[in-house]
């Protein structure tokens, strides 16, 4: 594509120009006198990745460290933005912003079940956060961010198998001064943040925060006279800080966030968008023409405009009437962090509750139809309580020839999930006229009739092609057609987790500039799960109780209308035969994971180093009944719900890496090089297919029984693995660039780049057991993982010059991130493909005197660039004219989809003042 390779083009000439500019300026800043002042202004950044605090440049791990100005000038109020500063990080979010997902060398947990942990957790003063989606918050005052790639399953725990992010807030001062700030912007945006710290009294100090946003959705809905994806939140945070003695120090910090807001709309993918849609939204004339989609008729004659499947990436939005995507999140809790210097030992200890509530409506079918929906009510939502206990003991021994580090980790989640998914009330006569326009039947289609069947002749013929079965099979196109606001009452998932830890990280000083570091983690995670079903779909207990055993009728007409009417009408195990039914179950994982680092300091300005690291992300269940089995077998044929539980048990994810790096810092100069390889096993992939969430676990195979292709073919059965020839599943291997350099006085430029090898291999299976790959996934062995661009730079200007004598400076500020072409959907349809793109932040500014006061004028995607964040299989929307897999353009078959789209150009003003 030309786009693509205009991007990578960009991408390796920003490479090229920094390599270019940081290589003279070594010399430079050696032999110079002229750099002093810009090496005055290069302050160091210290982080705590290594669990002690110690100087970026001499930390031998990949790391990104984004101090308060940095996050300030790229406008980053959650993590988020993030993504223009750091390369190797992508963080997106899809049908709710509490499922937002970050990703690391293009490793990460996908969708929106929250049965599935973080590879890339966040850590917030400390304290880990259940889910990454949680860091989308409001963040108040941050002293910095820093950003660990790799596996970090040492300090970093059971849940940081691709990486984590660290947030540190800014803690209270014993100096009295406060900060405030107003911004008004496009969209009707509006932020207002205030913070207050000072002394109490000599060893007592306070830190109070607040934050308030509100703005206007980005999405219209004409229907209901709405705007979707709006901002009305708030957030407050409150710190203590005692330090009765030199050797004492506790941080208080209790937390609010409440959020009620209007998320996560989508729109249609079309050919102007992605080529590969081809014909898939265009009418069919006549309804059974192969060169088109019968989908499209249905929808159409059931009230859907035409013009929704034809905008590019217009922001008007299809919502079936009085339906709505209401949420509401609470997010509060508070945490101890006690320091204490024994004298030849510290004692660090981190104690947390925390509890999270999110609920989300929505208009599910993301059309004008009303075939699913989520109503907004009190008894449907994710919440998490959690408690943490970090305990670490730091010291030095044989004259400072160890830096020794133990530690344990307890912590306890409990998740429940109450769903009420229901199917809309146009969902029966959608589901009949999309079994008739979909094949043999298509002429008699008639969308204004009983069942989608033309008056008299239409079940007529139904019932003479049926055969003995003819009867059956015309009162269960009646059940169906009648299928209308039925189903989920109230669903309620429940999961208690335990998890200890037991940790030891420890520096060895071999000479004075040869060290080598060696961690273990010992980790013990148990999950208890149950499940209590609510469901009033008596269609589908009636539809199997008509045609069930028309499944195996001498009729192949009778037969196939048989398993689509079950089909449709019992799609996700909806099912009245759940109503009232529990299920249970258990699990238990120990695991040792760890890490060992050579690091070599050959001058005072490098390090060199290599590393091997093995981390862990626990296994779980996925708290979706639709994955209990197929829907088409009654439960009581299978032996009841609970005889089915096992099939909702995932495997932990383990992955094996392998690291070389260099750190060079010296004067207004640095720059940092890694070099990685990354093996993981048993990668847990959340996949929706249209119809249902698919959760499984990706390994390769060194012998694939049945030949190289047997996973790429349409059968669930072939493709499988000797034990013994089962080993990892996804490789990602590249290497990293960031640099910084500050040329002059008030004048800085930061750039980084990636390039991440981000692939499934060849063959692969499902299970670590050997069992065969999901059908549905047969586009990804092989290939790159969605969300996982080969190439990333970003890089950014910050000029403050003095202006006159009085104090006053100036800012201006740009900053870009350009990505090559990846794929969005993790089944990695073609119709989900994202070409390269690049996005541009900027910001002027004048500030006075020691920054007392400023005034700014920002932008966040200057040049208005449209993306897809996501692109998925639209719910239930799929056509008939031909089996799904048959055609290589349109491996989903008739499928149609739907993008969550990126957010446009904002620009605005902002008015800060601290004193």
């Amino acid at each position: 594509m030309k786009v693509s390779f205009a991007i990578r083009k960009s991408i390796l000439s920003v490479s090229a120009a920094t390599c270019a500019l940081a290589m003279p300026s070594i010399a430079y800043a050696q032999d110079s006198q002229g750099t002093d002042d810009a090496a005055d202004e290069q302050v160091e950044i210290v982080v705590t990745a290594q669990g002690r605090a110690q100087v970026l440049s001499d930390v031998p791990v990949a790391i990104s460290a984004v101090n308060a100005e940095t996050l300030q000038n790229s406008g980053a109020n959650d993590i988020r933005q993030l993504n223009q500063v750091a390369p190797s990080l992508l963080v997106s979010s899809t049908g709710s912003e509490a499922n937002g997902s970050a990703r690391i060398r293009g490793i990460g947990t996908v969708g929106d079940n929250p049965g599935l942990e973080s590879s890339v957790p966040v850590f917030i003063d400390g304290v880990y956060r259940s889910r990454s989606g949680i860091g989308l918050n409001e963040l108040g005052e941050i002293d910095r961010v820093e950003v660990q790639r790799g596996p970090q399953g040492t300090l970093g725990g059971r849940n940081s198998s691709a990486g984590l992010i660290s947030i540190y807030s800014k803690k209270p001062s014993f100096t009295f001064g406060g900060s405030g700030e107003l911004t008004y912007g496009n969209y009707d945006f509006m932020r207002a943040t205030s913070s207050v710290t000072g002394p109490i009294s000599d060893g007592i100090a306070f830190r109070v925060d607040g934050v308030y946003v509100k703005r206007d959705g980005f999405y219209t809905d004409d229907q209901n006279g709405r705007d979707v994806n709006n901002r009305d939140r708030y957030f407050l945070r409150g710190q203590l800080l005692i330090e009765p003695s030199d050797d004492l120090s506790i941080r208080l910090i209790a937390d609010y966030t409440s959020r009620q807001e209007e998320c996560c709309a989508a729109t249609y993918v079309d050919a102007s968008v992605n080529p590969y849609i081809g014909n898939l939204n265009n009418l069919a004339t006549p309804i059974n023409n192969t060169a088109a989609n019968n989908i499209i008729n249905v929808l159409r004659d059931l009230g859907q405009p035409l013009a929704a499947f034809n905008q590019g990436y217009g922001r008007k939005i299809s919502v079936s009437p009085n339906r709505v995507f209401t949420g509401e999140t609470k997010d509060y809790g508070f945490s101890a962090q006690v320091d204490y210097d024994f004298g030849g030992a510290k004692l660090t200890s981190i104690t947390a509750y925390r509890e999270y509530r999110s609920g989300q409506a929505s208009d599910t079918d993301n059309g004008e139809v009303d075939i699913l929906y989520r109503a907004p009510s009190d008894d449907a939502y994710r919440q998490f309580h959690t408690f943490t206990q970090e305990l670490r003991l730091q010291g030095e021994a044989f004259d400072g020839k160890l830096d020794w580090l133990v530690g344990g980790f307890f912590a306890n989640e409990k998740l429940t999930v109450r769903d009420n998914l229901r199917f809309g009330n146009q969902y029966g006569r959608f589901a009949t006229c999309r079994l008739v326009s979909g094949g043999g039947l298509a002429g008699l289609y008639s969308p204004t009739s009983p069942g989608c069947l033309a008056p008299v002749v239409g079940p007529a013929t139904v019932a003479a092609a049926s055969g003995a079965s003819g009867a059956d099979i015309l009162a269960a196109f009646t059940a169906l057609d009648s299928l209308n606001d039925l189903g989920t009452t109230n669903d309620r998932y429940f999961q208690n987790g335990t998890n200890w830890a037991l940790f030891t990280h420890n520096i060895v000083h071999i000479t004075d500039t040869l060290d080598l570091t060696l961690g273990l983690r010992y980790t013990s995670d148990k999950k208890k799960f149950n499940a209590t079903f609510g469901n009033d779909n008596t269609r589908c207990t009636t539809i199997q109780s008509l045609v069930s055993d028309d499944l195996t009728a001498a009729s192949a007409t009778a037969r196939a209308l048989a398993a689509g009417l079950i089909g449709l009408g019992c799609q996700g195990n909806s099912t009245a035969e759940l109503n009232g039914v529990s299920i249970r179950d258990d699990r238990k994982e120990d695991e040792f994971t760890g890490t060992a680092i050579l690091s070599w300091k050959p001058t005072d300005d490098l390090l060199l180093y290599g590393s091997y690291a093995r981390g862990y992300k626990a296994g779980g269940f996925n708290l979706d009944r639709s994955a209990l089995k197929s829907p088409i077998a009654t439960f009581a044929s299978v032996g009841g719900a609970q005889a089915l539980v096992g099939n909702l048990q995932f495997d932990p994810e383990m992955v094996d890496s392998y690291e070389l790096g260099a750190k060079y810092a010296t004067g207004p100069f640095s720059l940092s090089l890694s070099a990685f390889r990354s093996d993981f096993s048993s990668f847990q992939l959340n996949t929706f297919n249209g119809t249902v969430f698919l959760v499984q676990n990706i390994n390769g195979c060194d012998d694939l029984i049945g030949g190289p292709n047997a996973d790429t073919d349409l059968s669930n059965a072939t493709g499988a693995c000797a034990a013994g020839d089962v080993s990892y599943g996804v490789r990602t291997q590249g290497f990293e660039l960031e640099g910084s350099l500050v040329p002059a006085r008030n004048f800085r430029v930061a750039a980084g780049l990636t390039y991440a090898r981000t692939k499934y291999r060849d063959d692969l299976i499902g299970t670590n057991t050997g069992a065969p790959l999901d059908q549905a996934l047969r586009k990804l062995p092989g290939d790159n993982l969605s969300n996982a661009p080969e190439l990333v730079a970003t890089g950014s200007i910050t000029w403050t010059p003095e202006i006159g004598s009085n104090g006053l400076s100036g800012l201006f500020y740009i900053d870009t991130r350009m990505t090559s072409d990846y794929n969005t959907g993790s089944d990695l349809f073609p119709q989900k493909e994202q070409d390269g793109y690049a996005l541009f932040n900027a910001r002027i500014g004048l500030r006075g005197p020691d920054d007392a006061w400023s005034v700014e004028l920002w932008g966040q995607n200057i040049f208005n660039k449209d993306y897809a964040q996501v692109a998925f299989n639209t719910p239930f929307q799929a056509g008939g004219a031909s089996a799904a897999f048959a055609d290589p353009q349109f491996p989903g078959g008739r499928q149609l989809f739907s993008h969550f789209l990126a957010e446009p150009r904002t620009y605005g003003i902002t008015v800060r003042g601290k004193f």
